[in-house]
């Protein structure tokens, strides 16, 4: 993409009322404003809120918004010129249960309160195979503890990669734990009774996987 394409992306990001792209200080030196609030004056209603980390284009958090019009849905990456085309689709299409946030992960438990959260979508991270990547890798402890913290009790999981490294490595940190694997296929297309919006919800990326018969794998789970 080229650099004038990103600034008006970034200058029409601005201008969404889907968008919100809080500073660090924001987050980090004061209790940022939306934090404990997304429901009440983002939503305007007490539905379930549901996020999706590193949403890239934000093909699956309008997907599920349209799916599932009983929840909230937020996707969040630090990329703003990439979830631009999920933002805007959503305008266009009017789809009012689903909004984006421009922040790093790391920082999710200063953009919601503890227990704001009811499910949390990963979608096709990095999954930062050297070991000296592992505290990057978007399932190790310490992102998991961030996410416990803004889950309600009993909150839900969900993993989908393309990578058998991170579904290996996703399920053995969950065993390790003692934590709770609701369902996990290591490939969601080619056995039957995979979940629908696992299947019929699908990343750019993930398309580009299915064209070489790349394997699609998925967990849900609790951390709670």
């Amino acid at each position: 993409m080229g650099s004038k394409n990103k600034l008006k992306r970034f200058k029409e990001n601005e201008t969404f009322k889907n968008v919100f792209q809080p500073s660090r200080a924001e987050l980090v030196e004061e209790i940022y404003k939306l934090k404990g609030n997304w429901r009440k004056d983002v939503f305007k209603n007490e539905n379930p809120l549901v996020l999706e980390l590193g949403c890239g284009k934000g093909e699956y958090t309008v997907g599920l918004a349209r799916r599932y019009a009983n929840k909230n849905f937020i996707g969040i990456d630090i990329k703003g010129a990439r979830f631009w085309r999920g933002a805007k689709t959503a305008l266009e299409e009017d789809i009012s249960n689903a909004a984006f946030i421009r922040t790093q992960i790391e920082l999710v438990d200063q953009v919601f309160e503890e227990n704001e959260v009811d499910e949390i979508w990963i979608t096709f991270p990095d999954p930062q195979i050297k070991y000296q990547r592992t505290k990057h890798r978007m399932t190790n402890l310490q992102f998991l503890e961030r996410y416990k913290k803004v889950l309600k009790p009993g909150g839900v999981m969900h993993l989908k990669t393309d990578s058998e490294f991170m579904h290996g490595y996703t399920l053995g940190l969950l065993h390790g734990k003692g934590y709770e694997v609701l369902y996990a296929n290591h490939n969601v297309y080619k056995l039957e009774g995979s979940p629908k919006e696992v299947t019929e919800i699908q990343t750019f990326y993930e398309n580009q996987y299915l064209e070489k018969d790349k394997a699609i794998t998925y967990i849900r789970f609790k951390i709670n």
